[in-house]
C-alpha cells in the first residue's frame, strides 16, 4: 500500500525558518532507516506558501493566486511518498520520526488510490494507459 505522508506547516515553516543541524541530522538518519526498510519512494521538504502559487478552476476559466496563503494549519511544510503493508504500519514508522517542527506539529497518513481501487469504473484502455504511464516513470 502506497500513502502519501504529510508534514503540516507551522508558523516557523511558512517563515521560512531553516531547520536545526540537529535536525536535519535526525531526519538524515530517520530517512536511512526508511530507505533500509525499503519504505522510501520519495520525500522533500518545501518552501513556505509565500514561494508558491495556486490555481483556481472554475469550468473553463483558470486564475492564478500568488502566495502566501492565509491557513497555516491547511498548508503543507513537506511530504514523503511511502510503501508499506497497511496503515498500521505507517503510523508506526510516523511515530518514530523526529518531531520535524522545533515546536507543535502535526504528520497527516493518506493512502494513495490504487488501480484496484477503481474496479469496474475503470474502462481498460484507461487501466492499460495508466499502466503504460507508469512503467514509462519506472525507466526515467
Amino acid at each position: 500500500m502506497r500513502v502519501m505522508v504529510l508534514v503540516k506547516a507551522t508558523a516557523d515553516s511558512e517563515a521560512g525558518m531553516m531547520p536545526s543541524v540537529e535536525l536535519m541530522e535526525a531526519m538524515g538518519k530517520f530517512n536511512e532507516e526508511l530507505a533500509a526498510a525499503g519504505i522510501i519512494q520519495a520525500g522533500e521538504g518545501l518552501k513556505p506558501s509565500s514561494a508558491g502559487k495556486r490555481v483556481a478552476f472554475d469550468g473553463a476559466s483558470r486564475v492564478v493566486m500568488d502566495g502566501p496563503f492565509a491557513e497555516t494549519k491547511e498548508l503543507v511544510a513537506g511530504f514523503w511518498l511511502w510503501n508499506v503493508k497497511d496503515l498500521d504500519e505507517a503510523v508506526e514508522w510516523v511515530k518514530r520520526c523526529p518531531n520535524p517542527m522545533p515546536g507543535p506539529s502535526e504528520i497527516e497518513i493518506r493512502p494513495l488510490y490504487e488501480m484496484e481501487d477503481f474496479g469496474d469504473a475503470l474502462p481498460p484502455e484507461l487501466a492499460q494507459q495508466e499502466q503504460r504511464l507508469r512503467d514509462q516513470l519506472e525507466k526515467a
